[in-house]
């Protein structure tokens, strides 16, 4: 009882933050946002304090290395988060603006308003960076969030609402227009999943346990974000050059993220030359290749080689292994593709624009890139200051969800004094 009470004081204290965010002006809103990017720099040394506390925890509970890298706040971490906010700031506000502004026969004219949302729930694990992104957001688009981090980033989760509200305060924004739950309980997800009274969307970033749960039990609506099955597909028609360094940064750049290739696929023609040079780059990180057997008998002589199986094709390793797989081309990549793909990223590396064409066509995934990493897939990457997570549904938002993305749109019609005859 105590922690219905609680909850549901949270879903009151949002939603009627909510109606004070519909008319907060946006040098409020941006003025809260620079307030919260100053406090971060200069609160930085408590932060790190904080998250160490997490990240002790955290070794101490054998938390995988992929967690442990969502964890962990550096000092370039901070200073990213703090820019994140900055760049939201420099971003249009998109509440208020009217669209399709058309006169109809009748006299009227009509058009399209966008709106926040109103009441945002954010779910996540171990990534405290999501406290600030989130907030920012929803601060900018005019909405109240909720947000409840994983247990094992609760210091500095906590450590971070204090210099949000400290930011709101200041611009005179309601201080409970975010609310970072001060409870590990894990029952918390079920109460903020099933209030519809005071939540209007949930959007939840973890795994997919966590995924599968909201699925079956949130009287909410959701913004999915589901595992991250990537692949690069490497055509008989790419520059080997390029494709090498896609290949490698895509994979290599960082392991635990959701946009990190875990599927490289590799036309035949081109093959036995391109793994030859992977090889090599893999072999530097001590990537496990889990090869089908054309490319076990390339490869042949790696160090870290292992057959791979059928459910390797739709695992997100999010460590150092790679599934590696030839195909006759690009009809049987993009065959593989939207079999296995999560519907998350996938890139082609070619220069056949015809190709390059039929790839963003076909493949069914939010983000589809043509000569790129797919480590570009976010929303800081995109230019749109932040994201809250990237969906992989099809209504509403796709891909990074942004500003944008935490809106609605409502009609609006001007008349003159007319009336329907």
């Amino acid at each position: 009882m105590k922690l219905l009470t609680y909850m549901k004081q949270i879903g009151q204290q949002a939603k009627s933050a909510s109606r004070l965010m519909v008319r907060a002006s946006t040098a409020q809103k941006n003025h809260a946002l620079r307030l919260i990017s100053t406090a971060i720099l200069r609160e930085a040394p408590a932060l790190r304090k904080a998250n160490q506390m997490d990240m002790d925890n955290a070794l101490s509970a054998g938390l995988a290395p992929a967690m442990l890298d969502r964890l962990s706040l550096s000092e370039h971490a901070i200073q990213t988060m703090a820019n994140g906010l900055s760049e939201i700031a420099a971003l249009p506000d998109p509440i208020g603006e009217i669209s399709d502004l058309k006169f109809r026969p009748s006299g009227i004219q009509v058009g399209q308003m966008r709106v926040p949302i109103g009441v945002i729930g954010i779910i996540y694990e171990a990534r405290p960076n999501v406290t600030v992104d989130a907030a920012g957001l929803c601060i900018k688009s005019g909405n109240a969030a909720i947000l409840r981090g994983g247990s094992e980033a609760i210091h500095s989760n906590q450590a971070l609402s204090k210099l949000v509200q400290e930011g709101l305060l200041g611009a005179g924004l309601p201080v409970h227009a975010v609310q970072v739950l001060e409870t590990t309980d894990r029952d918390a997800v079920g109460q903020l999943i099933t209030m519809p009274e005071f939540v209007d969307v949930i959007v939840p970033r973890g795994g997919k346990d966590l995924i599968a749960r909201l699925i079956n039990e949130s009287t909410v609506p959701m913004l999915k974000h589901l595992h991250g099955i990537c692949h690069v597909y490497i055509d008989d028609r790419a520059d080997l050059s390029k494709a090498a360094a896609i290949a490698y940064n895509a994979k290599c750049h960082r392991y635990g993220t959701c946009n990190t290739m875990e599927t490289l696929l590799i036309a035949r023609p081109v093959a036995r030359q391109i793994l030859s040079t992977l090889a090599g780059l893999y072999g530097s990180k001590q990537v496990e290749l889990r090869c089908d057997m054309e490319a076990m008998t390339l490869l042949n002589g790696y160090p870290h080689l292992v057959t791979a199986v059928e459910d390797d094709w739709s695992t997100e390793y999010l460590a150092a292994i790679l599934s590696i797989k030839i195909v006759a081309g690009v009809d049987e990549a993009m065959e593989h593709i939207n079999r296995y793909s999560s519907q998350h990223t996938d890139a082609i590396v070619t220069e056949d624009y015809s190709r390059a064409l039929r790839f963003m066509r076909e493949v069914d995934s939010a983000s589809v890139m043509v000569n790129a990493s797919t480590r570009f897939a976010d929303g800081v990457e995109f230019g749109l200051g932040a994201e809250i997570g990237i969906s992989t549904d099809k209504l509403h938002a796709r891909g990074p969800v942004g500003l944008y993305g935490l809106t609605s749109v409502k009609y609006v019609v001007f008349g003159h004094g007319e009336v329907r005859q």
